[in-house]
């Protein structure tokens, strides 16, 4: 615990409200830029690759470029090894702090809940219906995020202070699907080729409207549902 002085008596704050009144008390433009420490930066990365991967997709349904849709695949992985150096980085620094945990988490939503829900939609699931399940999956995974910023001192923690099991299924399990949708584009089982396996059912409504869904999206759904699970206990490596 850290300690200050105010009106003559000594008040006692934690080290995340020290670390908060930080960057409250450090004046200039650039002033949160000057307190970032090198583990935020690499985290800055893990956004920077989920954000390309959005605009490449956007860039291939633009262009119709499949050079771009395989950069746009390929960047949710390459956040995640940033995702997975940012730790290291922090402990190797000894400097972790909220705000790097928070921008873990907006970083992760990016790259592994935004980004693999618009590849999804770009590699053919463009239906009413998959679009409202694409929707819940990201809204999952920000609940997912948000849960686990809540919680993570309440989880039981092993002899090196690391949590012993994530609750849900932890976001960065989405390049799972992100591999499959890499297959299929191999393949060619994309929109505009021979289309995603599993085809279409209708479940209300004439041919091409509201009430079509593919397949697929049912998994997107039970992925999303196993991220916001409690009683999903997945051991922590």
């Amino acid at each position: 615990m850290s300690k200050r002085k105010v009106s003559g008596q000594t008040k006692s704050i934690s080290d995340e409200d020290a670390a908060l009144q930080k960057y409250n008390d450090t004046e200039g433009h650039f002033s949160l830029v000057r307190n970032f420490r090198l583990a935020d930066l690499v985290t800055i990365m893990n956004g920077f690759c989920g954000s390309f991967s959005v605009f490449s997709s956007a860039r291939y349904l633009i262009s119709n470029d499949e050079a771009f849709l395989y950069a746009a695949l390929a960047y949710p992985l390459a956040g995640l090894m940033f995702d997975f150096f940012d730790g290291k980085v922090a402990r190797w620094r000894k400097s972790s702090s909220m705000l790097g945990q928070e921008l873990d988490s907006l970083a992760d939503l990016i790259s592994f809940g935004v980004a693999p829900a618009l590849l999804a939609f770009v590699v053919g699931l463009r239906t009413y219906l998959d679009t409202v399940v694409l929707t819940g999956f990201i809204c999952c995974g920000l609940a997912r995020l948000a849960r686990f910023n809540a919680t993570v001192a309440s989880v039981p923690k092993d002899a090196t202070g690391k949590a012993r099991f994530f609750e849900g299924l932890p976001i960065p399990s989405s390049l799972g699907l992100v591999a499959v949708l890499a297959f299929w584009t191999r393949k060619g089982w994309i929109e505009g080729k021979e289309g995603i396996p599993g085809g279409l059912v209708r479940l209300w409504g004439a041919e091409g409207g509201s009430g079509e869904l593919h397949l697929v999206s049912v998994v997107f759904g039970l992925w999303a549902a196993a991220m916001v699970s409690k009683t999903l206990k997945v051991p922590k490596l």
